[in-house]
């Protein structure tokens, strides 16, 4: 059993130094990896980017991240990911990554995704331009996670996990409005699992969300938005063969 520990919107800002490194030192005991699923500022400045840097430096088990929206509101995404590099955490942005660990060959294919809905209440690539690089930034983002996990199916992975800020399935935003759906998802990440295959999708950003969710193919959805999560993290399982 692979023991995957993952969490999302962790918001992290000055008055958060330390919080949350008591639990991640705990992280051997429990988990083989760790996940973050993007939001880990609440600006996306570089001071904000030390503060998680220092609370995930030197932890026991390898650490892969995405960035979020918020990872990106100080327009410096490029400066928090390199500074999160620097103690070590993998950031993915439509890419792929293979972590070794309980003996087993990990494969994580990452993007930060972003949104237009699900089917039947989805935006289209129609219209003005704006409306049209809306949906085709959201689709590059979809293609970019499939093609990193077709590329991660060549590499003798036990497993393979899709992480993502943004939601591929509705049925992980339950307990959010419906008229944000749109802004928190869509449903082209999901296609890209399924079209591809993966074990476990894991992904933040819906606060008011819901844990468990699944794809139409079968794969399995979390959630790990802090807020839905209410700990440091959740752990999940994964079978190696």
């Amino acid at each position: 059993m692979i023991r995957v520990a993952a969490v999302g919107d962790i918001h992290m800002g000055a008055d958060s130094r330390g919080l949350l490194r008591p639990a991640f030192d705990t992280l051997s005991d429990c988990a083989d990896l760790l996940l973050l699923a993007g939001d880990l500022t609440r600006h996306g400045t570089p001071q904000e980017a030390e503060v998680v840097a220092r609370e995930v430096h030197g932890l026991p088990v390898p650490v892969v991240a995405v960035l979020g929206n918020h990872d990106h509101h100080d327009e410096q995404p490029e400066k928090v990911a390199d500074l999160l590099r620097d103690v070590g955490v993998t950031v993915l942005e439509g890419e792929g990554t293979v972590v070794e660990c309980a003996g087993a060959r990990v494969g994580i294919a990452g993007a930060k995704g972003f949104g237009g809905g699900f089917v039947g209440r989805s935006a289209g690539e129609f219209g003005e331009p704006l409306m049209k690089e809306f949906v085709r930034t959201t689709r590059r983002s979809a293609d970019s996670l499939r093609t990193s996990l077709e590329e991660l199916a060549g590499q003798d992975c036990a497993a393979r996990v899709a992480l993502t800020h943004f939601s591929p399935v509705a049925d992980t935003l339950a307990g959010e409005p419906l008229e944000i759906h749109p802004f928190l998802g869509s449903y082209l990440l999901a296609e890209a699992i399924d079209t591809a295959g993966a074990d476990l999708a894991v992904h933040g950003h819906a606060h008011l969300g819901s844990e468990h969710g699944m794809t139409a193919g079968g794969v399995r959805v979390r959630n790990v938005a802090q807020p839905v999560i209410r700990r440091a993290f959740n752990v999940y399982g994964l079978n190696a063969p």
